[in-house]
């Protein structure tokens, strides 16, 4: 059974090669992990710093709420953590996932394109079977 330490606004979870027994902590299992859960592409933490100076926001919340043309849809606001929140950062670009939200967000990439069918963040999300054509919905993979 993993362990989850709470430390402040951040759970970071140790790798499965830490002793329960073991008292220090376990950075490595903890930078795995947030690696792990989301990451963030060199564009996208441009983007969203220059974002977040902009509207004077600490930086991006990320949620999935039911709803979309494929099921599931993303949630993207401007804003901090709020309590629970798994937090992530690349380059002083902050975002927080909402905790109901993870077993859907894990392993995915959040990236910023600029392109002729417009600009905005793009979720690339290895759990989503498929998605619709505007990427804001998807529908995740093993729903029958």
């Amino acid at each position: 059974m993993p362990i989850a330490i709470q430390v402040s606004a951040f759970k970071f979870h140790p790798s499965p090669f830490l002793s329960v027994h073991q008292p220090s902590f376990d950075f490595v299992g903890a930078l795995l992990y947030h690696w792990w859960m989301i990451h963030i592409t060199e564009q996208a933490s441009s983007h969203l710093r220059e974002l977040a100076a902009e509207k004077n926001s600490p930086g991006l919340r990320l949620a999935v709420e039911r709803g979309g043309c494929a099921g599931l849809q993303y949630v993207m606001t401007l804003g901090g953590p709020l309590a629970g929140d798994e937090v992530t950062e690349r380059d002083g670009a902050i975002v927080a996932i909402d905790p109901g939200s993870t077993e859907h967000l894990e392993g995915c990439t959040i990236d910023y394109t600029d392109g002729l069918t417009g600009a905005g963040f793009r979720i690339i999300n290895p759990k989503a079977s498929r998605s619709c054509g505007c990427g804001t919905s998807f529908e995740p993979v093993g729903k029958v």
